[in-house]
């Protein structure tokens, strides 16, 4: 009987042990949810590069960004092949004159969205390195705050520009 007891006690003790090196196993094992990036968060809608004659040097694309998180996020930056240079801009009104300026980033809205349209914010493709033909896309890479990046394939599209 008493080995009978020593061995139930055994037992016990063991399988605690085990249940404990278990939990503690848990606890230090990395986590598989991952932390939701900003190019997790933003989406790309309607995307388009403006189409150009051969020759010219520069262009633009235009977008909607659309935030589905609780957190406001920004472009900071974007690249693209067919570009030498591309900035982040905007179009501003001084004096009655249209200038575009370089931004240093583009936010966009917890829970909203922010649109790239002719005579607003815009990225800019400066020294085009290929011809921008309707029809045919180009690739631009946006960079957001926090490192992450998101690449959309723009189709190139005839722009008519606004009447005034």
């Amino acid at each position: 009987m008493k080995r009978l007891v020593h061995t139930t006690a055994l037992a016990i003790l063991m399988s605690m042990t085990v249940a404990c090196q278990a939990d503690a196993d848990k606890a230090a094992a990395p986590t598989t949810g991952k932390t939701a990036t900003a190019a997790d968060s933003v989406t790309v809608e309607s995307p388009f590069v403006r189409a150009v004659p051969p020759g010219q040097p520069n262009s633009a694309a235009f977008m909607a960004l659309v935030n589905a998180s609780d957190t406001e996020h920004s472009v900071k930056s974007a690249t693209s092949p067919v570009a030498a240079t591309v900035e982040l801009h905007t179009h501003t009104n001084n004096n009655g004159v249209m200038e575009m300026r370089q931004v240093p980033q583009i936010d966009v809205p917890a829970k909203g969205r922010t649109e790239l349209k002719p005579g607003g914010l815009h990225i800019m493709l400066i020294g085009l390195t290929q011809d921008l033909k309707a029809g045919e896309k180009a690739a631009i890479t946006l960079t957001f705050e926090d490192g992450s990046t998101t690449t959309v394939d723009a189709p190139i599209q005839e722009v008519t520009p606004p009447k005034h």
